[in-house]
């Protein structure tokens, strides 16, 4: 059975980007319907730590951040709160860091420039091997289970349709319409945008289309209650690529395995070590604290081969738009983007520039990597 001319745009997943979308492209009068394989933020976007940041060295990502915030902190039901982002800087990487942060000031984002003796009020730490650091106040975390929550039903209040545990299995073009096969039913309209994460390559697979993000793994451990003096702001070690930050009474800490990719599942206890030993050499302090591994937790980036995102038209695929690869971008970007999206979806030029960001880069120029990645 086929809903033959029914919709308008059809958003495969229900994560923070495709629930975002949804909402603006039912706002722009598209009849909108959202195919997603489990429930709203049921894959990566529920397992992120959810930090948003505009301390970026690309005026694309910059941007995507900044708007993206901003439109946090204007819903109360987003769970937005500034705590700050603190970079510590390696001597290596301080000068190219410094020209990121000329390019926030010129952007309007607020960063501040601190040596590392400066930025000891916000946490200590051993400055050994530092240029120097940087913070932004307006930088922080969300709820990003609640935050899409609440973009799922601003998108239905505004039209659109959610059809929950309904996995795409088969996805054709014809006659200027795409037609997604799921179990159940067929759905055709003009225009498909892939939100759908690390499952992205495979939806593409689907379609005979060849777009570069596969799912990479990632841990979050999370310590014991802590009796901190106050609340630690997410802390990123540009050197070693231990990140924390306080939740609640406790600390959750990661640092990215770059040989872990592909479907992988479950907590890797083996990562726990050297992930502390990195940590424990730049902060003595954690020594003390205890984990909980009951609280910690693992879930998916989708990764491209430069690890930024893929968003735009798909070049030599008529109707189909990608919002997906953002390689941990993903909660940071979501609100910027799904403006982006709709705004390509009715032939509009885009508010921020997403060049860097479309896929005909992947043809254009040798991969390696452009920001930072936490």
């Amino acid at each position: 059975m086929s809903e033959r001319a029914s919709w308008d745009v059809a958003v495969i997943g229900a994560g923070i980007i495709g629930a975002a979308c949804a909402w603006r492209l039912a706002q722009r009068g598209l009849r909108t319907v959202v195919l997603e394989q489990a429930s709203p933020a049921g894959g990566s976007t529920g397992k992120s730590a959810a930090g948003v940041r505009a301390q970026f060295t690309t005026e694309t990502n910059i941007l995507l951040s900044k708007f993206s915030i901003e439109e946090y902190a204007g819903m109360p039901d987003s769970g937005y709160r500034a705590g700050g982002y603190l970079l510590l800087v390696p001597d290596a990487q301080w000068p190219a860091h410094q020209q990121g942060v000329t390019l926030q000031h010129r952007l309007g984002v607020p960063t501040e420039v601190l040596t590392p003796e400066e930025a000891q009020v916000h946490a200590g730490f051993v400055p050994d091997g530092l240029g120097g650091c940087t913070f932004c106040a307006t930088d922080g975390h969300v709820d990003a289970h609640g935050l899409t929550m609440a973009y799922v039903q601003r998108a239905r209040k505004a039209g659109a349709q959610f059809r929950l545990d309904t996995a795409v299995i088969g996805i054709r073009h014809a006659g200027g319409v795409w037609q997604l096969d799921t179990r159940a039913r067929s759905v055709e309209a003009p225009l498909i945008v892939n939100a759908s994460g690390a499952w992205s390559g495979e939806v593409g697979a689907l379609a005979g289309l060849e777009i570069p993000v596969r799912p990479a793994r990632r841990m979050v451990y999370a310590t014991g209650p802590l009796h901190l003096p106050r609340p630690l702001p997410m802390i990123f070690d540009l050197g070693s690529g231990v990140w924390l930050r306080s939740e609640g009474e406790r600390l959750i800490l990661g640092r990215a395995d770059a040989a872990d990719v592909g479907w992988r599942e479950g907590l890797n206890w083996t990562w726990l070590e050297p992930t502390l030993e990195a940590a424990m050499a730049r902060f003595p302090w954690l020594e003390a604290a205890t984990l909980d591994r009951q609280a910690s937790w693992w879930g998916y980036y989708e990764v491209t081969p430069d690890h930024q995102a893929i968003v735009g038209r798909m070049p030599g695929a008529e109707g189909w738009l990608n919002a997906c690869g953002f390689s941990g971008h993903g909660v940071m970007h979501a609100a910027a983007v799904a403006r982006v999206i709709a705004q390509e979806a009715v032939g509009e030029t885009p508010f921020i520039d997403v060049t860097p960001l479309r896929y005909e880069r992947f043809a254009e120029r040798p991969q390696g990597l452009t920001d930072i990645q936490v």
